[in-house]
């Protein structure tokens, strides 16, 4: 029979269970304090984060032209107008005409929310429960502010930021400013930062950086083949709307997993009002299709898409920076989790390190910062 647990014991648990707890209640109220710094500074932060984004895009083409001999501001300079030409061509052709007809999508996906209800209410399902419909009503509203959403941040690039202009403006200089100094940067932040924090905090800030960056491109890429692919489909079937609903299903893949359901979803309701049941249901197999080719054959070509999350916790990741931030909160949030799921990685490759047995004069002088 076990003895039970001596009062020095039991006060020693007590002492560390406290102890844990307020360190967890620490470490909550600096998350808490930090959030709403950032929601604070957020006409800053936006801006810095859009021109992050863009210079993940825009590093490759200026690491060539840097490698070729060409002096960083001049291949800075000239990779900042290719993409200002690129973002003008894209304007005009693309996002003009998708704006025009915004509010038609939106009420075509209105429509056939409505009218998926309706087949509810009728044989063989006979659903008249007020919670159900309650639910397509939440629905339809819910999709027609996300599109609503969607289409503006396709449009002004800024999301809901209200002075789209100025941030516009400054995510392109700073995007010229990070091609141009990038490379310098980690040599600095060396440099700044004291003991052992001159050498952990660059090697996960460079480390989160390629994460970011293969994230970006690797969404980018699939989003353009879903886009092409699909908008052919919707192009052969005759489903009006192509352009818009080809944006859509572009922007839509940098949210993983819940945009393409998104974008498949608003496809579907519109072929369903425009073109029929029959229709409807063939745009659903070519969505199926190409999802099915980019999970078992793009995915596999683009190696550095993977961001060693669970699906799981990109879902999660998805809707709790949707709940707080909107679509601007779902874009970014699987991104800032693969960022910090970089981080917890390293903090764990160092913690799990066996100590190394300091050897002749290094047992005097202690141990040794990494420079």
């Amino acid at each position: 029979m076990s003895s039970p647990l001596s009062p020095t014991k039991t006060a020693a648990a007590l002492r560390a269970s406290a102890r844990i707890s307020a360190q967890s209640l620490l470490v909550l109220v600096a998350a808490a304090v930090a959030l709403w710094l950032l929601g604070r500074m957020w006409t800053v932060v936006w801006p810095l984060v859009v021109g992050l984004f863009l210079t993940t895009l825009t590093w490759p083409p200026a690491r060539f032209l840097r490698q070729r001999g060409w002096r960083p501001a001049l291949a800075a300079s000239t990779v900042t107008v290719a993409f200002l030409l690129v973002a003008a061509g894209f304007a005009a052709l693309i996002a003009v005409p998708v704006a025009s007809q915004s509010g038609e999508l939106a009420d075509g996906a209105v429509e056939g929310i409505q009218r998926l209800r309706e087949w509810a209410a009728g044989p063989p399902l006979n659903v008249g429960d007020d919670e159900i419909t309650g639910a397509f009503d939440s629905a339809t509203a819910k999709i027609q502010d996300s599109i609503g959403s969607m289409l503006t941040t396709v449009v002004s690039g800024v999301g809901s930021v209200v002075n789209g202009l100025v941030t516009t403006v400054l995510a392109i200089f700073l995007m010229f400013f990070f091609l141009k100094d990038g490379p310098r940067f980690l040599p600095w932040l060396t440099r700044q930062l004291p003991g052992r924090l001159s050498f952990h905090v660059p090697v996960v800030a460079e480390r989160g950086w390629n994460t970011l960056g293969a994230f970006v491109r690797a969404q980018a890429f699939v989003g353009l083949l879903d886009a092409v692919f699909i908008g052919l489909g919707l192009w052969v079937l005759g489903v009006p709307l192509v352009l818009p609903l080809a944006v859509l299903t572009f922007f839509s893949a940098f949210v993983p997993i819940v945009g393409a359901l998104f974008a498949g979803l608003v496809a579907v309701l519109i072929a369903l009002v425009s073109n029929g049941l029959t229709d409807a249901v063939l745009v659903l197999v070519i969505i199926v299709v190409v999802q099915q080719l980019e999970g078992n054959v793009f995915q596999p070509m683009i190696q550095s898409r993977g961001l060693g999350l669970h699906a799981a916790v990109v879902l999660l990741a998805v809707t709790l920076g949707g709940s707080l931030a909107g679509v601007v909160g779902s874009l970014l949030a699987v991104p800032v989790a693969a960022v910090l799921a970089v981080a917890w990685n390293y903090l764990r490759e160092q913690l799990s390190e066996e100590p190394r047995e300091p050897e002749g004069d290094e047992r005097s002088a202690g141990p040794a910062v990494p420079s």
